[in-house]
């Protein structure tokens, strides 16, 4: 698989297909990251994404629009769940003491090469085995220049 610079947690991209006006700002700033273009997300972030957009996000989306969404933006590599990125979780959750859920993603982003994992629900800065957490809704963050 080749190596993408950034890969993106769930919460970005239902912050970027978010319509409510309170959430503007994080809309913005979502979009900004997606707009750079060199990034890649998992089938669990797909996943995630479908049932919270589906589900919780207000006003929902569609089942035919969440989809629809996710394909408009999916410009870059998508990785698929194994087994082995199922033992590289469980090993990652061990190590640093994080659910399975965020391993998962870690191990997601570490088989793309991201160097970058674009995420508020990790803790910002902190770095996993060699995936630095960038909270992209921070005050003062700005997407990096090409």
């Amino acid at each position: 698989m080749p190596t993408i610079p950034a890969f993106v947690d769930t919460n970005v991209l239902l912050y970027a297909a978010s319509t409510n006006l309170v959430e503007a700002d994080k809309r913005n700033a979502a979009r900004a990251v997606l707009a750079g273009g060199d990034y890649g997300f998992s089938v669990q972030v797909a996943q995630e994404f479908f049932v919270n957009a589906t589900g919780k996000l207000k006003p929902p989306l569609s089942s035919d629009d969440a989809p629809k969404f996710l394909r408009e933006i999916s410009h870059g590599e998508v990785v698929g769940l194994d087994f082995a990125m199922f033992q590289e979780a469980v090993r990652l959750g061990e190590r640093f003491q994080i659910s399975y859920w965020d391993a998962t993603i870690i191990a997601a982003a570490k088989r793309l090469g991201a160097a970058t994992l674009y995420s508020e629900d990790l803790s910002d800065g902190q770095s996993f085995d060699g995936v630095q957490v960038v909270n992209p809704f921070r005050a003062g963050f700005t997407v990096p220049s090409k």
